[in-house]
């Protein structure tokens, strides 16, 4: 007898379950993406025990014939794809047709459905993955897939699924992400009696993030619009080629996140976790924050199904495009543009004075799932019970949903003091549009309480646009420079401001090749190890280029005749240990622009004007002047905020103005 044999179908299946049903998180993607792909409008997701003992999922979508019911369990039947040509244009979000036989094997599943055409539905029972009912029953139109006791018959792998909060917090994330990328469908997620989410259909994706994160994370992003690139065709007056839309939004360099939770990625609505995507993310934001942080990102990329190939991964999660580097390159432009066009400035945080009993508003307990940091599952369950009026009573105004704050927008008192709050939207404009647009407050104030304006827009983003019309105050510990405003007051890091003017100033000489250096009257002489004198030669060229001017002197040695103009020569010393003291490997990793950046940054900080300093007028005028030419005037090349402001609402509710 050979050695090869055939598996059987239960192995297979089981085989191909380890490949596509990871967690319970996994076993609720491939059944949500087929209630999309159905044209489900309406979608609810039940829970029980972190989806061990239930995951259920119930939608309105098209159904399934009798026949299409018994035969979608079959390994490798599926509706989305007929012939080898339809891999290389998929345009639904499922297609292997391996997810419902491989769940089917590994759970007790049922199975309830019901066509348009039919006037009866059909219901079937799989035991690990043998048949075990199969008959009509009255439905309404849709589908309802039960599974229930998940690697009941798989012991191995169920003892690897972690806590029940940690499995709860994937499908809590995982359902997120597909409402972001639905805004016009319902969806609801129930763990046990409680619920976790649910959202209405809405007309904006503005308003989605709003049901989901709250407007506090509003107040952080910037709203991308709609970025086209397209590809040129071949001739002058061909069609293009390929057409990429980019669309959502990313945060403001001061929200920083210690891990890629907050990023949310799509690529024609269909959630992936792509490098390529990822790198260019990171380099919109290099320079503008810390190397080791992160920012909130909610991206949206659309283009022909044959751009992209979505059949590299038996979980669909990535991908690989056709143009790839044409892609990166758009996505990275297109986010720096918005940084630029924004040009956002840190706030100073205020400390909300506690609230005694006041519960959790959701996006609270939303964002700690998304981060996967430990949650009490029970704790934040109960505090998700709809409040009484009582309870109610004692929310501070944040917490108010986005009805009774337009409500109470009719008219507020404070403190005696009269204020009328006007709203630019229609009347007609739906409830959430409306909490979530600019709001205007006109303080009616005693001339005896003071010289305040009696108009301001409280609510409008800070923007960096100010900058050239800042009135400098002076020096706080020869360190900070302090500005007035109209918006507020602002502090600004001297030394991260000269940082940015200096960097940019690097580029800008670098790029048009007229980079200004002073020659040294005594060359410096540096001694190199090996590893260092193999990156000197490497690299030498862009030295040169920057300004340096250096030959061999002996072994591993070298001689710096010229620094650049803005390097004091007692500096030159350091700032090439630096750039030569960065590992090979990742020097190699870095796109030679990332290397010219990387040795702009050194040169700019180690140029700069230090902290403990004092500035005369004109200086700090000239600080100002040229920080305000700057392209990303928000964080210096290594991260940091250049500059945080009080805003005026801050001051107005220190004082009890508000």
């Amino acid at each position: 007898m050979g050695r090869i044999q055939v598996l059987s179908d239960d192995l297979a299946n089981k085989i191909a379950a380890g490949e596509v049903v990871e967690r319970p998180a996994s076993v609720v993607k491939e059944l949500l993406e087929n209630s999309l792909d159905a044209g489900a409008t309406d979608i609810r997701i039940d829970i029980e025990a972190g989806g061990r003992r239930l995951i259920r999922i119930i939608d309105n979508g098209s159904g399934m014939l009798r026949d299409d019911a018994l035969l979608a369990f079959e390994r490798h039947a599926t509706s989305k794809i007929r012939q080898t040509p339809d891999l290389f244009n998929i345009g639904t979000l499922g297609f292997r047709g391996e997810a419902l036989p491989s769940i089917a094997s590994v759970s007790r599943l049922t199975l309830e459905t019901r066509a348009e055409e039919e006037s009866i539905g059909s219901v079937v029972e799989i035991n690990g993955g043998k048949i075990f009912k199969c008959e009509e029953r009255a439905f309404p139109r849709g589908t309802t897939l039960t599974v229930r006791d998940l690697f009941f018959n798989v012991p191995a792998r169920r003892k690897f699924l972690r806590s029940e909060q940690t499995e709860l917090a994937h499908i809590a994330s995982l359902v997120t992400h597909y409402s972001l990328a639905h805004p016009d469908k319902a969806f609801e997620l129930r763990h046990g009696n409680s619920e976790l989410l649910r959202v209405a259909p809405v007309d904006a994706l503005r308003e989605r993030v709003y049901q989901v994160f709250g407007s506090r994370a509003l107040d952080d992003l910037i709203d991308l619009g709609s970025q086209q690139c397209a590809v040129p065709g071949d001739g002058e007056d061909a069609e293009p080629a390929a057409t990429y839309q980019l669309s959502g939004f990313i945060s403001r360099p001061q929200v920083q996140k210690s891990n890629r939770n907050s990023i949310f990625l799509f690529v024609n609505r269909r959630l992936i976790r792509d490098r390529l995507l990822l790198h260019a993310l990171s380099a919109a934001y290099h320079n503008l924050i810390p190397p080791a942080s992160y920012p909130f990102a909610l991206l949206f990329l659309d283009c022909d199904a044959r751009e992209v190939d979505v059949n590299v991964h038996p979980s669909k999660t990535e991908v690989r495009f056709q143009r790839g580097s044409f892609v990166h390159d758009f996505v990275r432009d297109a986010l720096r543009e918005a940084l630029i066009r924004s040009r956002p400035v840190s706030s100073l945080p205020l400390r909300e004075s506690p609230q005694p009993g006041v519960r959790l508003p959701y996006s609270d307990f939303t964002q700690r799932l998304q981060q996967q940091e430990p949650v009490d599952t029970n704790a934040a369950l109960e505090l998700l019970k709809p409040l009484t009026k009582e309870q109610e009573a004692q929310l501070p105004e944040f917490v108010l949903k986005p009805q009774q704050q337009v409500a109470q927008a009719a008219r507020l008192d404070f403190s005696g003091e009269s204020i009328a709050v006007t709203n630019d939207a229609q009347p007609a404009t739906p409830p959430v549009a409306a909490a979530i647009s600019p709001v205007k407050l006109q303080l009616k104030v005693p001339d005896t309480h003071g010289a305040f304006p009696r108009e301001a827009i409280l609510d409008a983003p800070p923007s960096m646009e100010v900058l050239g019309d800042l009135r400098p105050l002076g020096q706080l510990q020869e360190s900070f420079i302090i500005a007035a405003s109209r918006d507020g007051l602002w502090i600004i890091d001297q030394h991260v401001a000269h940082e940015r003017i200096l960097f940019e100033q690097v580029l800008r000489q670098w790029a048009t090749g007229k980079v200004e250096s002073q020659q040294l009257l005594i060359p410096v002489i540096l001694d190199l190890t090996p590893g260092q004198w193999i990156e000197y030669e490497r690299i030498a060229e862009q030295l040169l280029a920057a300004g340096f001017e250096t030959e061999p002197f002996g072994q591993r040695t070298i001689a710096v005749k010229t620094v650049p103009a803005a390097v004091a020569p007692q500096e030159a010393e350091a700032i090439l240990n630096e750039i030569l003291e960065i590992a090979e490997g990742e020097m190699r990793r870095v796109s030679l622009e990332d290397l010219r950046r990387g040795m702009a940054a050194s040169i700019a900080c180690r140029a700069a004007i230090k902290i403990n300093m004092r500035l005369d007028p004109a200086k700090v005028d000239y600080l100002l002047r040229e920080l305000a030419k700057c392209e990303y005037p928000m964080s210096c090349p290594h991260g940091r905020p250049v500059a945080l402001r009080y805003g005026i609402r801050d001051i107005l509710k220190s004082f009890h103005r508000i």
